[in-house]
């Protein structure tokens, strides 16, 4: 089990809920979850987001693993330069 937080504007399509304890292994199972829980949710992940895994952040990195009890900050996608 994993703590999912989201982050910003993210939490408009889930009612204003913003923190989550759901099962996944990798960033993949994640994505799936949150669209199938927060069906509204679904565009804005469509357009990507960042995912912070205890601190480290993951962009387009569908596979990377996610530990049991780690601590997961999902943000809107992080614009680089």
């Amino acid at each position: 089990m994993v703590k999912v937080v989201l982050w910003g504007a993210l939490t408009h399509a889930t009612q204003g809920r913003a923190e989550l304890d759901l099962e996944v292994a990798n960033v993949r199972q994640l994505l799936l979850a949150l669209a199938k829980a927060y069906p509204a949710l679904k565009p804005q992940l469509d357009k990507g987001v960042s995912v912070a895994i205890d601190g480290q952040i993951f962009r387009d990195d569908w596979f990377a693993p996610i530990p049991n009890g780690a601590e997961v900050f999902v943000l809107p996608k992080l614009a680089g330069g």
